[in-house]
């Protein structure tokens, strides 16, 4: 398994900012920029969400950055809702247009979001049925350019339902961005959830999250912390992973940043080191 971070780490930089629970950095970032910090902190690979894009930035320029750092690449489309959990067609223009990107720049697997958690339907066969013919679309554009799909459990589905609509598109290039965190969200037991998806997973957003005040229901209760500070069993998490033949990226992804859990660049630098050092042992112990 490859250790990376995912850009979102750095959302607030360029303009995403939870109402009511962040506050907007005086500084704004480029994709260049964060390609160098990620970097810095020593990861080896870097998960680019396309929504930082500036006009400027092209498949060359971006390719050329991450290889002047000698870094494995996802790319990664469809923040915050996708495809709007089936409710917009329109959207798959611009995730063929982002296959051929990722392509381009390098990666072999690009996550995206089928929806969010504010696309949800109340209808599960609703929301299966207006979904599931744009991803057979999206995964045959993205075969032909042989780049595999990994839909994240984004909030919008349950652990099964992601299963679920994996196993009925029924092709090679789309599996799951297993996001550790997202499932404990929606108040399902992540360890249990996590061994269920784990068979899919094409990627992994690793993130731990805990409990921090107000209504459970709300995303501002489960707020991120560096990994291993959290609820979330990550070595069960990579156990799963690693007994399922994961050996993609690793990336960790920091999204609403717990206010008392140090600072962002802590709780990286924390987070690599426990992520290199369970991904070791993983390793000593198949030796």
């Amino acid at each position: 398994m490859i250790v990376g971070i995912d850009s979102y780490c750095f959302h607030r930089y360029f303009g995403e900012v939870y109402p009511g629970l962040e506050v907007a950095p005086t500084e704004a970032m480029s994709v260049s920029d964060v390609i160098g910090r990620v970097a810095a902190f020593g990861a080896d690979a870097i998960s680019i969400e396309s929504f930082m894009l500036d006009p400027k930035d092209t498949s060359a320029s971006v390719r050329e950055r991450i290889r002047d750092h000698d870094l494995d690449v996802m790319w990664a489309w469809g923040h915050p809702d996708g495809l709007g959990s089936g409710a917009k067609p329109q959207a798959l223009e611009d995730l063929f247009r982002h296959v051929d990107m990722a392509s381009e720049v390098g990666a072999t697997v690009m996550r995206i979001c089928a929806g969010g958690r504010r696309t949800r339907p109340a209808s599960w066969s609703q929301h299966k049925d207006a979904l599931i013919p744009l991803l057979v679309r999206a995964a045959a554009y993205a075969q032909q350019r042989g780049i595999t799909l990994a839909m994240e459990n984004h909030i919008d589905l349950t652990s099964s339902q992601a299963v679920d609509v994996v196993e009925a598109v029924g092709s090679s290039s789309l599996g799951l961005c297993l996001d550790t965190g997202n499932q404990l969200r929606m108040l399902e037991d992540p360890k249990a959830a996590i061994r269920l998806m784990a068979p899919y997973a094409r990627a992994c957003h690793f993130k731990d999250v805990t409990a921090y005040q107000g209504d459970p229901t709300t995303f501002g209760f489960w707020p991120s912390v560096a990994t291993g500070d959290g609820l979330i069993d990550v070595q069960d998490a990579l156990d799963a992973l690693s007994q399922n033949g994961f050996d993609g990226i690793l990336a960790l992804e920091i999204d609403y940043h717990h206010p008392d859990n140090g600072s962002l660049d802590d709780a990286i630098t924390r987070s690599l080191a426990r992520m290199r050092s369970l991904v070791g042992h993983r390793h000593r112990c198949h030796l």
